[in-house]
């Protein structure tokens, strides 16, 4: 096996078959942590050798609903029964269906639904420009969209083009022109570049999730918002990560009563069981694009249009926000508790949580994340030095008591 797959591990001869067909035919631009997973139901997963893991990444939080929540797997194998697929060039029955109770959940006039994340952040990019030229009245082609330091948007070319993380745009450019990086939490940088009269949307993270769960300062979103407001300029939140209950909130945005004038979804909107992302915005904005400007072969296809339905019912139905906030508050005051040296800082809202590694070797943290694998819990260092816990929201106070001991006795 090569350097790609950490040759130091013990793995079962099963497990060292799979990461040898990875790392033979795949290629090699992750570097998954060494466990083989054929498994999952709730909070657990389960390996090619029957041992059983707390999922703590959950997906980047796309299973919220736990792994293979059991209604929307019902949803799933209903619609797959009956159709999967039209393209957008013809009507279908769940579509619709899923546009009027999308906008209703979350206060819309209009929905554009897509696949990836990275799709749907393209895809408001893509709105706040048009809207830019045809509600606005910026000049053609001078349009500029603010984003944040430290963000993680996805990986096209346009969005790696507002990355300020070496590793995401390194060997790529040239890149996409039109975007101006603000220091993020930062009220005064993000006012000074309001300035800027050619300035269409500010896309931001509620909590930059992939920087290590970076909670910004009380009050930074409302007054972000604001300044947008007061400037004409639109308020782009990417609650991909962040939606969805996994903060303690339905939205991170709703923590500070932030409305904004572009939502976008994604990761949990299926519970983890397929591609499901979502743009939402109001006539004014949505309405700028128009036939043939914009769209998805899968992007609104009923399979995923039936699932969407029944994850979003979930989480309501089963008060997912409300219990990530008690559980994410439990977590984070156990996890202090520990008085650990190794850990510099806990960072987290609701059940979107990090712990700083404060260690002499860079890879300490990876360290950590293989014993924790070693003693039954999976999680993933993100930016070397942090990991992130980030478990399914149906995890019980139990469980949570568990896995601390299990991080305590890990550390």
């Amino acid at each position: 096996m090569s350097d790609h797959i950490d040759a130091a591990t013990a793995l079962s001869e099963k497990s060292k078959h799979y990461l040898t067909l990875e790392d033979k035919f795949g290629a090699h631009n992750y570097h998954p942590l060494p466990v083989v997973l054929e498994k999952g139901e709730g909070v657990f997963v389960w390996d090619v050798d029957g041992n059983k893991y707390f999922d703590f990444l959950s997906g980047y939080s796309a299973m919220n609903q736990g792994h293979r929540h059991p209604d929307i797997m019902k949803a799933l194998t209903e619609q797959a029964a009956k159709l999967t697929l039209t393209s957008r060039a013809f009507y279908n029955n769940v579509l619709g269906e899923f546009e009027k109770y999308i906008t209703g959940y979350f206060g819309y006039d209009k929905v554009l639904p897509m696949n990836t994340g990275a799709e749907a952040v393209e895809t408001a990019l893509k709105l706040a420009r048009k809207w830019a030229y045809k509600v606005k009245g910026i000049d053609a082609g001078k349009a500029v969209i603010l984003t944040a330091t430290e963000n993680f948007h996805g990986r096209t070319i346009s969005i790696i083009s507002f990355s300020t993380d070496p590793v995401s745009k390194d060997g790529f450019g040239p890149f996409t022109p039109g975007f101006v990086t603000v220091d993020y939490n930062n009220i005064p940088a993000l006012e000074k570049a309001l300035e800027d009269k050619n300035v269409a949307a500010f896309l931001v993270e509620p909590i930059q999730g992939e920087a290590g769960v970076h909670v910004p300062d009380d009050g930074y979103l409302s007054k972000a918002a604001s300044l947008c407001k007061a400037n004409n300029v639109l308020f782009i939140a990417d609650e991909i990560q962040t939606g969805l209950a996994r903060t303690g909130k339905m939205l991170a945005c709703d923590h500070e009563n932030v409305r904004p004038d572009v939502l976008i979804l994604g990761k949990a909107l299926s519970g983890g069981v397929l591609p499901v992302s979502a743009v939402l915005a109001d006539d004014e904005i949505m309405l700028t694009i128009l036939p043939g400007e914009h769209g998805s072969t899968y992007g609104g296809n009923p399979l995923a249009c039936a699932v969407a339905i029944e994850s979003l019912k979930v989480l309501k139905r089963e008060h997912m926000a409300e219990h990530a906030a008690q559980m994410g508050q439990l977590f984070r005051e156990r996890i202090r508790g520990l008085n650990s040296p190794l850990i510099k800082e806990i960072r987290g809202k609701g059940l979107l949580n990090a712990i700083v590694i404060d260690h002499s070797d860079k890879d300490a943290a990876w360290q950590i994340c293989l014993k924790l694998r070693d003693a039954g819990l999976l999680a993933k260092p993100t930016h070397g030095d942090k990991i992130r816990f980030a478990p399914p929201l149906v995890i019980t106070k139990e469980q949570i008591l568990e896995c601390v001991d299990i991080i305590a006795s890990c550390l």
